[in-house]
């Protein structure tokens, strides 16, 4: 019987494009030999918890109901971001006996003789923490450019934001708007989209006209 796995693949942003990771990842698993049962494409922040990225959810569902051998990603971070909520992937799938491989640094959380590899989980927990700590200087910075920028709009008087002549299209509407136009499509109510996204009911319920 052939080695059946899942991939993982995850960017921050809709308007990131995945198809980089899809090829890359393919690509090995086929020169593996690894039969590619599932994939699971999350466009959501790293940092945010696993009930609220639905793709993670959906993938644990998956693998307690089908017999798979292991959950392939490019790198740690495509996982998450969040070392609580990455770890417990982690844990979950050595307790369903499923081994996660990260490609980029050739990493295996199960030996062969599925008994955990304790350097690899050790690895890559590391490496989470590492890209948590990206992530938290990143924002910092950009709030500290942030700050300066109203400290200047003040300095000068001049007003912060878009013009108030400016109006999105309903193309940027779209794009901006993708994850909730798509959870909405697939028959989430109002109420759980606004639990998942972060996005206010009355613009949920405006972007009822893209359904």
């Amino acid at each position: 019987m052939g080695t059946k796995v899942c991939l993982f693949i995850r960017c921050s942003t809709i308007q990131q494009n995945t198809e980089r990771q899809w090829r890359e990842l393919q690509q090995y698993c086929e020169n593996a030999g690894w039969e590619v049962v599932k994939v699971f494409e999350n466009k959501i922040s790293g940092g945010k918890k696993n009930e609220e990225r639905p793709e993670v959810m959906e993938m644990i569902n998956y693998v307690k109901e089908n017999k798979i051998d292991k959950v392939v990603c490019l790198s740690i971070d495509r996982l998450g971001r969040n070392v609580a909520e990455a770890s417990k992937i982690i844990s979950f799938l050595i307790e369903q006996k499923v081994s996660l491989f990260i490609v980029n640094y050739g990493l295996e959380t199960l030996k062969q003789d599925g008994t955990v590899n304790p350097m690899a989980t050790f690895l890559c927990n590391l490496l989470i923490s590492v890209a948590e700590w990206e992530k938290m200087n990143i924002a910092e910075r950009f709030a500290s450019g942030r700050n300066t920028y109203i400290a200047k709009c003040h300095e000068t008087g001049k007003k912060m934001g878009r013009p108030d002549t400016y109006r999105k299209t309903d193309e940027e509407y779209k794009a901006q708007y993708a994850k909730e136009i798509n959870l909405l499509k697939r028959g989430y109510s109002l109420r759980n989209t606004q639990k998942l996204t972060g996005t206010s009911i009355g613009t949920l319920r405006k972007l009822g006209k893209f359904l």
